[in-house]
């Protein structure tokens, strides 16, 4: 049978069903009757590890496959006329489960590259099974900062943002605010711990100090001891080292203790417009922290952005966006130079730059970081939105080269190697 993908996506999705009982496996088949010389299995098989379920399901979670399918439409559906192959799972946050779907997915379905890889610690788990294996991993969800310094690898490229820049833009521009005083509340998981490590470097760097700090369990649902600690300790800023559910729990737990109202300065690491919209305006307003992006930017990234909705009946994250990016950056890559070829395919993605919805110039570099600008924002006032999507104002555009990680900085073997 030959149809078109946007075909296909509406009626000849291909269904599997792991044999892990943790992870929920699903395939999604675009046929064509065209070989395609120089790629394995006449396939090109990606497979989309994500929370579905858990803390992170809202600003990722099941979206994401949304548009890594748009990416697959924009590039009309195949490549080289070859079929394209999207598995998804469940890794419920678990290394473990996460491990064992790679690993299935490596033995059992060949995939070529596998994306999403959201908590930290699944994500090491994951891409240390791809470099035995030689496949690609595009990681877009996971933040820690060591994905591309003493844990790079020349099988994965890190496309959204991580905590060393998360950190720079928010803690730099509110310690040169004068809040020198900092408490820092941190997810105890290797995310939390590496965004807690850059938060330090960048307050104290600029002339502040830590005046105190605690490790909440992840996920965690009560925060109420944790904030009583970070409002005791007089710190002119609370540092919210999470993401997802845990940030939208502490933020709502320091409105009921009045901790802002006290005049103490709430600032979120990571987060999301998701998050955003579950804290409400009211609460969220004056908030400042980094974005990889926004819908808002540009007309180009306000019509993406709307296509999305008009698909899925929600507006994109920073993730969803960076999914869409690096797929079809991959598949590009792949059209180029004709095979799946995990190293060539990685070097022809290094040697083109990014200039896509998601960022201008952007490319990437010896160390697997994708380098792009980055923004500082802050939440308006229910006043200032004009709609429920209407969340933030840019304060300042981030320049790539001071968004990351200096290379001089870098402990990566590759750099320089």
């Amino acid at each position: 049978m030959q149809q078109s993908y946007r075909s296909s996506h509406r009626a000849s999705y291909r269904f599997a069903t792991s044999t892990l009982a943790a992870a929920i496996l699903v395939a999604c088949y675009v046929p064509t009757t065209v070989a395609a010389e120089g790629i394995s299995d006449n396939e090109i098989r990606i497979g989309y590890l994500a929370d579905m379920s858990g803390v992170y399901r809202d600003p990722i979670g099941p979206l994401g496959e949304d548009a890594i399918h748009m990416a697959i439409e924009d590039m009309g559906g195949s490549v080289n006329g070859a079929n394209i192959v999207v598995f998804s799972a469940d890794d419920r946050n678990s290394p473990d489960v996460g491990s064992s779907v790679v690993r299935e997915w490596i033995d059992e379905r060949n995939v070529d590259m596998v994306t999403g890889l959201v908590a930290s610690s699944v994500t090491l788990a994951a891409v240390s099974l791809l470099e035995e294996a030689d496949k690609l991993g595009l990681i877009n969800g996971a933040v820690s900062s060591s994905i591309t310094n003493e844990h790079c690898s020349p099988n994965h490229i890190h496309w959204v943002y991580d905590t060393w820049a998360m950190s720079n833009g928010t803690a730099k521009a509110i310690t040169d605010e004068g809040h020198k005083n900092w408490y820092l509340l941190s997810a105890d998981y290797s995310f939390g711990h590496a965004l807690e490590a850059d938060v330090t470097r960048v307050v104290t760097e600029n002339g502040g100090t830590i005046v105190g700090s605690a490790r909440h369990p992840f996920p965690s649902s009560d925060f109420s001891s944790f904030m009583l600690q970070a409002q005791a300790s007089g710190a002119d800023v609370i540092a919210l080292n999470n993401a997802g559910g845990d940030t939208i729990n502490a933020v709502q737990t320091a409105g009921e203790f009045g901790i802002t109202q006290a005049g103490q300065i709430l600032a979120g690491m990571v987060l999301f417009s998701t998050d955003i919209r579950s804290i409400g305006l009211e609460n969220a307003q004056g908030l400042q922290f980094t974005k990889a992006w926004y819908y808002d930017l540009n007309d180009e990234t306000r019509a993406w952005a709307e296509r999305f909705r008009e698909r899925t009946g929600s507006m994109p994250t920073m993730v969803h966006a960076g999914l869409y990016s690096s797929t079809r950056h991959y598949l590009e890559a792949i059209e180029a130079t004709g095979t799946d070829d995990t190293q060539t395919v990685r070097q022809q993605m290094a040697d083109t730059p990014i200039n896509d919805i998601f960022a201008t110039g952007g490319y990437i570099r010896e160390d697997g970081r994708m380098v792009h600008d980055m923004y500082l924002v802050e939440v308006k006032t229910p006043e200032e939105s004009q709609d429920e999507d209407d969340l933030f104002h840019v304060i300042r555009t981030i320049p790539a080269e001071e968004a990351f990680r200096p290379l001089s900085e870098s402990v990566c073997p590759l750099v320089n190697s």
